[in-house]
C-alpha cells in the first residue's frame, strides 16, 4: 500500500473541486497505482461510481500577450501523453487541469474519456507511441489541441476563421456531466 501522504498536487485539487461542488458524493483514493486515481461514488456508495485519472499542468501561456491569438488564449499547458497508457486506460473518464500561474484564473478542467482522446489524437497526428498534448482554451470558452498549429492557424483560430475538426475539445471544458449520473435522485 503506498502511503496516502503520496497524492499528486492535481488529484487533490481535483478531488477537492468535487467534494466543493458536489457535496453529495464521496471521493475516493486507490491505496495502489492501478490507472485510476479517484473513484467517485454518490453517498450512498451503490454500483454507480466513475474512475478518473487526473493529468495536470501549469499553464504556459506567455506571461505578455504580443498577438491576437496569445491575448485570446487564457491556459494553454503541455503533457506528453503514451499511446498504450491511454489505450489500456482503465479509468471511465480522464481530467485535465490546467493551472494557472496567474493566481487570477481559476483552474480550468477538460474532463474526457479516453477512447475519445485518443481517437483524436490519432485523427490530428497519425498513430503515435507518444503524444505531446497542448490543451489550449481560449477566452471564448474554446478549447482544443493545440500542438501542431502553425501561426497562420493561431492567426485565423484568434479570428474565428479555423475549422477545428478532431482538435475541437470544447464540449469538454468543465463538463462534469459523468458525476450528474451518478447522483441519487
Amino acid at each position: 500500500m503506498r502511503p496516502i501522504f503520496t497524492i499528486h498536487a492535481g488529484e487533490f485539487l481535483v478531488g477537492e473541486y468535487i467534494e466543493k461542488n458536489f457535496p453529495e458524493l464521496n471521493v475516493w483514493i486507490p491505496t495502489k497505482d492501478t490507472g485510476i486515481d479517484l473513484l467517485v461514488t454518490n453517498k450512498k456508495n451503490s454500483s454507480k461510481s466513475v474512475s478518473i485519472q487526473v493529468k495536470m499542468s501549469r499553464d504556459y501561456k506567455p506571461e505578455h500577450a504580443t498577438n491576437d491569438f496569445s491575448r485570446k488564449l487564457l491556459a494553454g499547458g503541455w503533457l506528453n501523453l503514451a499511446h498504450d497508457k491511454i489505450e489500456k486506460s482503465p479509468a471511465d473518464f480522464w481530467v485535465f487541469i490546467l493551472v494557472s500561474h496567474e493566481r487570477k484564473m481559476k483552474s480550468q478542467f477538460i474532463i474526457i474519456p479516453p477512447s475519445v482522446l485518443l481517437k483524436r489524437l490519432v485523427g490530428i497526428h497519425g498513430k503515435s507511441k507518444r503524444y505531446n498534448f497542448y490543451p489550449w482554451v481560449l477566452d471564448s470558452g474554446t478549447t482544443l489541441q493545440g500542438r501542431g498549429l502553425s501561426k497562420k492557424d493561431k492567426k485565423d483560430l484568434a479570428t474565428g476563421s479555423y475549422s477545428l475538426g478532431d482538435r475541437d475539445l470544447s464540449q469538454y471544458l468543465g463538463n462534469w456531466s459523468p458525476l450528474e449520473e451518478i447522483r441519487i435522485p
